[in-house]
């Protein structure tokens, strides 16, 4: 079928051949459609991870505002131009 999107290749190695077997169990109506069943595997997959992921970001900004201003005052107004006058042309 004709698409404008990115299409990737997935090799069946025994790993993902137990995720189809395991899969069609679950989804026993796509059985034999093993393009189905990944785009399923996937979208379950996006979901279980999207709270942890969610939950990492939040405490990436946490950290982020905890320093927030922590080295306000460190360098004197002026140094980093003094700083790159130094360095040649």
């Amino acid at each position: 079928m004709p698409t404008t999107r990115p299409r990737h290749a997935v090799t069946e190695t025994p790993d993902i051949h137990e995720a189809l077997v395991v899969a069609a169990r679950r989804w026993p109506q796509d059985q034999g459609r093993p393009g189905l069943l990944l785009r399923r595997l996937i979208a379950e997959g996006r979901r279980s991870i999207e709270p942890q992921v969610a939950d990492m970001r939040a405490d990436r900004l946490a950290a982020l505002h905890r320093v927030s201003g922590s080295y306000t005052g460190m360098y004197e107004p002026g140094y980093l131009d003094e700083l790159r006058a130094e360095w040649p042309e």
